[in-house]
């Protein structure tokens, strides 16, 4: 969009005429970083250049953005993107839009000429279930799913120019649901389904999902599309049916072992990754050995782990019985060994497996190329001689808890 306007992008902040800042406020320490980058930039940029943020701590912030760092020129919430033309015309007027609205700036926005190998594609913003730790709902607003045609053009665009795997994306994406004019309803396995129809397409994965809304039909995707990748990130948060209860989550975990289980049946090599909260509000000792327990059974092939974060806007901010921060610290050192541990088990399973991974560009040495398996685990190859495509075969000779190692198979 901005080239359009005739900029182009450079990595020199003194150079620059225009800065945006994309920003993410789901923990309190991304908000944190927000505002110390802001600090260094107003300070390393030139007086005429225009300086920004856009996102959900433009949202979370709105014009006391403006208070705190007076060089502001624009502050812009996650459906305002396509207003930055706006500023670029009036550089003089400093401009503030955070309202939610709906999603016009996917109209607005021009198609991309060039698609790197992996297209995100998002297909749905907003959340519906109101986590009670969770600002989403606040920074994003309630669920909307984009038209079922809409997403199939921008999934066809990136074919044609570029694209080789799909990722669909939203804040709850296996809650897409879009019903046409005519009364027919599109979930997401429809999505699914029609972009593997595209031959340039060769793996498609979705992200993140919700445990209730993985639907049978959804389920039954990854036993028939060969396209769909053996690899779902499931968040469960934590493994206590009484802190999930608190924090307004499915806390039936037998339902959430029955999703896993149908899973595995239709699709036996298929692997699940997750995300914890670790020092919730009244979270006890015993609440927290569940959560390690559910990670040991599950054996998530990888993770995220995150101390509780007080979010504005949120119930669980105000709870009673919030955990200090050095217990948080321990109970998440534990949680990240049994993590780490399960990784690296899976990690060096997976020696002597023949993989089609997807090339993403050399390593800091230059000696080596990073490809990514279906598992989105990273495997260093030794950069061979002859030139190769962006999918490859490749055996895996070697493990670590972090990355694999392998060879081209020629």
């Amino acid at each position: 969009m901005l080239e359009k306007h005739g900029f182009s992008q450079t990595d020199d902040i003194a150079d620059a005429d225009l800065i945006i800042l994309n920003t993410c406020s789901v923990r309190a320490k991304a908000t944190d970083k927000v505002y110390s980058a802001l600090g260094r930039i107003r300070r390393a940029k030139k007086e005429s250049a225009l300086l920004g943020i856009v996102g959900c701590v433009a949202r979370e912030s709105g014009a006391d953005a403006f208070r705190r760092i007076p060089e502001l020129n624009f502050v812009l919430g996650p459906q305002s993107y396509h207003k930055l033309p706006e500023i670029i015309k009036t550089p003089d007027t400093k401009l503030l839009n955070i309202d939610l609205g709906g999603l016009e700036k996917f109209d607005e926005l021009p198609k991309m000429e060039k698609s790197p190998l992996v297209a995100y594609i998002p297909i749905q913003e907003g959340c519906n279930h109101c986590c009670t730790y969770c600002i989403v709902p606040y920074t994003r607003g309630r669920e909307l799913s984009r038209p079922f045609d809409d997403v199939i053009k921008d999934t066809i665009n990136a074919a044609k120019t570029g694209a080789i795997e799909i990722c669909f994306l939203g804040q709850n994406v296996n809650g897409y649901k879009y019903t046409d004019e005519n009364g027919k309803l599109y979930k997401l396995s429809d999505l699914i389904k029609e972009a593997a129809k595209l031959s340039e397409i060769q793996r498609i994965r979705f992200t993140s999902s919700y445990p209730t809304e993985m639907s049978d039909d959804l389920i039954e995707m990854f036993g028939v599309e060969p396209k769909l990748l053996p690899f779902l990130n499931m968040p469960i948060q934590s493994g206590s049916p009484n802190i999930l209860k608190k924090m307004n989550r499915p806390d039936d975990l037998d339902a959430y072992k029955t999703i896993v289980q149908k899973l595995k049946q239709v699709r036996p090599d298929i692997q699940i990754s997750s995300d914890f909260i670790v020092g919730f509000p009244g979270e006890s000792d015993e609440d927290f050995e569940q959560t390690l327990n559910i990670a040991r059974e599950i054996k998530y092939i990888n993770s995220y782990s995150f101390k509780y974060s007080p979010r504005p806007h949120t119930a669980a901010a105000l709870m009673p019985n919030q955990i200090s921060e050095q217990i948080k610290s321990v109970r998440l050192q534990r949680l990240d060994l049994q993590l780490n541990e399960n990784q690296r088990e899976f990690n060096m399973a997976c020696i002597g497996k023949e993989m089609v991974c997807l090339m993403e560009g050399t390593d800091k040495t230059g000696h080596n190329i990073v490809f990514r398996t279906p598992y989105m685990q990273q495997c260093i190859v030794e950069k061979p001689s002859v030139e190769i495509t962006p999918l490859q075969k490749i055996k895996i000779t070697d493990a670590n808890k972090s990355c694999l190692r392998g060879e081209i198979i020629k």
